[in-house]
């Protein structure tokens, strides 16, 4: 079981991938510098990546991947 507080939830909208809400400065729709492509590589731990959030500058190791959740190494939300 995937322990939620490490799941940061994200869409996909035309050829972006935006999340919910940025875990560090919690500003909203945050465009990330991800394709989909990089997020289905991502799916079942074959990559890795570090994402870096463009609002902030906050940073956190994404290490798997589902349809709606990118997976940290460490936690992102509240409990």
């Amino acid at each position: 079981m995937l322990p939620l507080r490490n799941c940061l939830p994200y869409d996909i909208v035309m050829n972006d991938v935006f999340a919910q809400e940025c875990p560090f400065c919690q500003s909203s729709h945050v465009l990330l510098p991800l394709k989909p492509e990089d997020v289905s590589s991502l799916s079942g731990g074959r990559r890795k990546i570090l994402l870096v959030f463009p609002c902030c500058h906050g940073s956190v190791r994404v290490i798997d991947s589902d349809s709606d959740y990118l997976l940290a190494d460490r936690p992102v939300r509240g409990k």
